[in-house]
């Protein structure tokens, strides 16, 4: 899964740890309408699940050497720290015109 080429991105969060990251973040949740985002870990290893019923169950661990994690907008997720992590999440969506 990859951004939609038209998305800019217009907010991000704070550095999440391990420790820090809200508990929010590790219960299924969506994005707005509109809103996508990219997962991005710094250091460590993070479980990012998808869950939601109108798309198959993935689960994938996002490190700093990989690709970031994509979410799309309203689809149910969830992430889980794999130990010691640091990690952002970065939104995006379409540029309004006018």
């Amino acid at each position: 899964m990859v951004l939609p080429a038209d998305v800019r991105p217009y907010r991000r969060t704070d550095i999440f740890t391990e420790t820090t990251i809200p508990a929010a973040l590790t219960k299924a949740h969506t994005t707005k309408q509109g809103a996508w985002a990219l997962i991005h870990v710094l250091e460590g290893r993070l479980a990012y699940r998808v869950r939601d019923p109108r798309r198959p169950a993935t689960e994938e661990v996002l490190t700093a050497d990989g690709p970031s994690g994509v979410v799309e907008p309203t689809i149910l997720h969830e992430v889980e720290p794999l130990g010691p992590v640091r990690f952002y999440v970065e939104f995006h969506r379409r540029e309004e015109v006018g």
